[in-house]
């Protein structure tokens, strides 16, 4: 296995577990989520399921969707679906109650920021989308709309449907929305492999497009 593989490997899986563990730190926070975590926390709070496996669960069944959009899934893709949610459930089990709303704030920036070092880092891994943005790219293939309109429409669908289920909106979902951009954009340079080029497209257009998660 080559040097680049395994550091390509590497940077996939550290990305995966440490955007679980960056979305269980918003959780703990309590100040909001990021769009699909309210869909989540929304679905764990009626089901009574971690909202890890429901995070597994949707993903998976955002994977099925790619099949009518002709979309070919990758390593990470494939990946994104448990890893992510393994590792929230396991930084959810480890991680004590935030008290005041100091901490709880420090949380919700660390969560931020980790999440944004995540992308980076899986990303730049060039494994292939996660499932969600895979759906994104794939509507926006098959309806000619822009990536833009497809992530805005399918964002609110998620963020509404989560809110009227339980989740959890809040200063951290705005804050989300405002910060990930910039930050996934400078830790995909930071985290660009050398010799590689810059990451797919397809991939890394989807993401920043959407962060988008």
């Amino acid at each position: 296995m080559s040097k680049t593989l395994t550091r390509r490997l590497v940077q996939l899986y550290a990305g995966l577990a440490l955007y679980g563990a960056s979305s269980a730190l918003l959780v703990v926070a309590g100040l909001g989520l990021e769009p699909w975590g309210v869909l989540h926390q929304g679905l764990a709070e009626r089901t009574g399921i971690s909202i890890g496996v429901v995070s597994i669960i949707v993903g998976a069944i955002v994977l099925l969707l790619w099949i009518p959009l002709r979309q070919r899934p990758g390593l990470g893709t494939v990946s994104n679906v448990f890893a992510v949610g393994i590792a929230m459930d396991g930084t959810l089990a480890v991680v004590p109650e935030a008290h005041g709303p100091v901490a709880r704030a420090g949380l919700m920036a660390a969560g931020i920021v980790l999440n944004g070092v995540a992308t980076g880092l899986y990303i730049s891994a060039r494994f292939g989308p996660g499932p969600r943005d895979g759906l994104m790219t794939g509507l926006h293939g098959r309806t000619g709309w822009s990536i833009r309109l497809v992530r805005t429409a399918i964002e609110i669908a998620v963020v509404v449907t989560g809110f009227l289920l339980g989740g959890s909106l809040g200063a951290g979902t705005v804050l989300y929305a405002l910060a990930i951009g910039p930050l996934a954009q400078v830790f995909l340079r930071v985290f660009a492999i050398p010799g590689e080029g810059a990451p797919a497209a397809g991939t890394s257009a989807s993401r920043r497009s959407i962060l988008r998660r």
